[in-house]
């Protein structure tokens, strides 16, 4: 059975900093795309961010420079380090994999997500 677990989410004041951790298990994920998505309150799911097993990051505009995504195959676990969060950045974050796809949400497996809430 697949599991991935999100980890790393809580309140924050603007300008701050989170960790995100995605921790896999069930099968190997080295081969599959890894991505970040998000769910603010009344809004549809958003791509933040995903990576190739070749290490190619793919972001959202909105992230780019303030996000990095990052992947360590050994412990099948997927980062999301956020920097320079705002209040728009507030969020139920999910990670997800998939063998083909990168932005759209239509990945194979999903996380439970955890919240973000980035106080102004």
């Amino acid at each position: 059975q697949v599991r991935m677990v999100e980890s790393g989410g809580g309140l924050v004041q603007a300008g701050g900093s989170l960790r995100l951790s995605c921790a896999a298990s069930g099968r190997t994920f080295s081969n599959y795309y890894m991505g970040w998505f998000r769910q603010a309150p009344g809004k549809e799911r958003e791509f933040v961010a995903a990576i190739r097993s070749g290490e190619s990051t793919y972001y959202a505009d909105s992230v780019k420079g303030r996000f990095t995504i990052s992947r360590d195959n050994t412990k099948n676990t997927v980062y999301l380090q956020m920097n320079s969060l705002k209040p728009e950045d507030t969020a139920v974050y999910y990670c997800a994999a998939d063998p083909l796809t990168t932005y759209s949400t239509d990945y194979q497996y999903w996380g439970q997500g955890t919240q973000v809430t980035v106080s102004s």
